[in-house]
């Protein structure tokens, strides 16, 4: 969270505040890097220690993964298969905030097919809030934590999100995780960093067409392909990617 926290400091001073930064770079060598432990996983504490929970609900350690974007399917694979031998020894149970926590991790990890497992998790149906289970859907569609918590309802929606679109900066990643049973389909005015909104249509498990609405540079990424494209506010059709 400190290495995410300064990075986005960083990245918002300009030049009058030069001594700031530097002051700054010189604490970054003191924080405590990413540690993987003897069986490859990301270790939760800095030393390795016997686990009292293997199965627990918290990843904490993973925020590296998402909200942050410190652990990076493209920049840091080995963090990442770390982060996956974490995720498959914790498994896939948990209360509503744990799966919609979990949904995200599996989005960045571009394993659309999991996340979906995850998904159906988060909508399993449970008549009422009597009943105890781990995570799950009510009738009126709010998480059964039990008894509620809307982080399972907003981190569920976050993660669905994330299987259609990835912004990092102006890079914008489209259908990074698309689960293989939404062969077709179709998503509008999904709002990317930078303030652009983005509607992708898929046939076929793959890209069909891609629109944005914006203003500035934005490089759409797709299939092993990148293009750069200037938006001047109308709605433009990305045709280069599909």
């Amino acid at each position: 969270i400190i290495w995410q926290s300064i990075d986005i400091h960083m990245h918002h001073f300009v030049i009058p505040y030069q001594n700031h930064i530097a002051v700054i770079n010189s604490m970054l060598p003191k924080l405590l890097p990413f540690k993987i432990g003897k069986d490859g996983r990301l270790l939760e504490w800095y030393e390795e220690k016997p686990e009292e929970e293997v199965k627990h609900r918290h990843v904490s350690h993973l925020y590296g993964l998402f909200p942050a974007n410190l652990i990076d399917v493209e920049r840091t694979p080995e963090l990442v298969d770390a982060a996956v031998k974490t995720l498959k020894k914790r498994g896939d149970g948990g209360t509503g905030w744990s799966l919609g926590w979990k949904i995200n991790f599996f989005a960045r990890l571009r394993d659309g097919n999991h996340a979906l497992k995850l998904i159906n998790n988060q909508l399993r149906y449970i008549p009422n809030p009597e009943v105890r289970g781990r995570g799950g859907t009510y009738p009126n569609m709010l998480d059964a934590h039990p008894p509620f918590q809307i982080d399972g309802n907003f981190g569920a929606v976050s993660g669905i999100a994330q299987l259609f679109v990835q912004s990092f900066g102006n890079r914008v990643l489209v259908l990074p995780a698309l689960p293989d049973a939404w062969k077709d389909g179709s998503i509008k005015g999904m709002l990317v960093k930078g303030g652009a909104t983005v509607n992708i249509e898929w046939k076929d498990g793959k890209l069909s067409k891609l629109t944005a609405c914006g203003k500035g540079e934005f490089e759409f990424v797709y299939g092993g392909k990148s293009v750069t494209v200037t938006l001047d506010g109308s709605e433009k059709e990305i045709g280069e990617l599909v």
